[in-house]
């Protein structure tokens, strides 16, 4: 085996839909490569005349996708996919929390693979979105909010990237 590509292999499944495979990049150790992205694998089987078809897929892990751009991804390498399945499967990944929901996105409501505590940066430019660290940023003041217990809180900044 190769000590620089280990990877740590965890298996989340409802035995109906799917299962999702996190890979979390590991040392010789074991300890957690953060060098490297920890990578989502989908996994599904769709029925077709020929029986079943087994589909596999890469979940991207930098994106912050609304339901319908996963569901356009996926359904252009899987025609016969249903908006339900995708739907189902995104929050089904949510209530098992391999996904967040985050309301970053004027209007819409995107998965953010990132369940760690972390902040968002979005450009102006381009409405993309960034993850910042949690360290980046502090957060002074919540506990004078004393007729809230506050229970969790993030920053969305919004900017655009300096011109060198």
């Amino acid at each position: 085996m190769n000590p620089q590509d280990l990877w740590l292999e965890e298996v989340f499944t409802d035995r109906r839909v799917g299962t999702i495979r996190r890979m979390t990049p590991v040392d010789g150790a074991g300890a957690r490569d953060a060098g490297r992205d920890v990578l989502y694998v989908g996994e599904t089987q769709v029925m077709s005349q020929l029986g079943a078809l087994p589909i596999n897929f890469v979940l991207e892990a930098k994106s912050h996708p609304t339901a319908d751009e996963v569901w356009e991804k996926v359904r252009a390498r899987n025609p016969t996919l249903s908006r339900a399945t995708v739907y189902n499967t995104l929050n089904l990944f949510v209530e098992k929390g391999l996904l967040r929901t985050q309301a970053v996105r004027e209007g819409a409501l995107v998965f953010d693979p990132r369940v760690a505590r972390h902040h968002h940066l979005i450009d102006e430019e381009t409405g993309a979105i960034h993850d910042v660290p949690w360290e980046a940023v502090k957060v002074t003041g919540e506990k004078s909010l004393r007729e809230y217990d506050v229970e969790e809180y993030q920053v969305v900044m919004r900017g655009r990237k300096r011109k060198s």
